[in-house]
């Protein structure tokens, strides 16, 4: 079975060695490369094709809903998103879904998770899961940024 190739994206110097540690600790996961923020996360994707990508939320720059945006809409891949437990890391899950987002995971303790091994088979079952994902039937609707499954061929009655 070939690995999955994996981009993280989180501002933090060290959350980005501990999420890349952490994948990197299980034989199915590859970490081909990290990003400190939403733009660098694009120039990587293009650079380096990953099978996925795990994307904080909050991230200078460019964050990573904005990037998100971008992403499904010029270089559709499996994205998980990282955000710390709050009202609005809830609020920011609905919205990651709704940009295109493959699946969500929250920080156990904010920004600087320290005890992130609590949530290591959760991300990394998570991001294989996702890597699995079809991105190639994605459609824009419309201006409202909304992605939805492409149902061409769909006979509706």
């Amino acid at each position: 079975m070939k690995s999955v190739k994996v981009l993280v994206v989180d501002d933090s110097a060290f959350m980005r060695k501990l999420i890349a540690d952490l994948l990197s600790e299980d034989e199915r996961i590859q970490v081909i490369g990290t990003a400190r923020n939403g733009e660098e996360g694009l120039r990587k994707i293009k650079e380096l094709n990953p099978d996925a990508v795990t994307m904080d939320v909050e991230m200078p720059v460019l964050n990573g809903l904005e990037a998100l945006k971008i992403i499904m809409k010029t270089m559709p891949v499996p994205v998980v998103m990282l955000s710390s437990t709050t009202k609005e890391g809830t609020e920011n899950t609905f919205t990651a879904m709704e940009y295109g987002a493959v699946d969500f995971i929250a920080k156990p303790s904010g920004p600087i998770s320290l005890d992130l091994h609590k949530i290591k088979t959760e991300l990394t079952d998570k991001v294989v899961q996702a890597s699995k994902a079809n991105m190639k039937g994605l459609v824009n609707f419309s201006g409202s940024g909304k992605k939805l499954p492409d149902f061409t061929g769909v006979i509706v009655k």
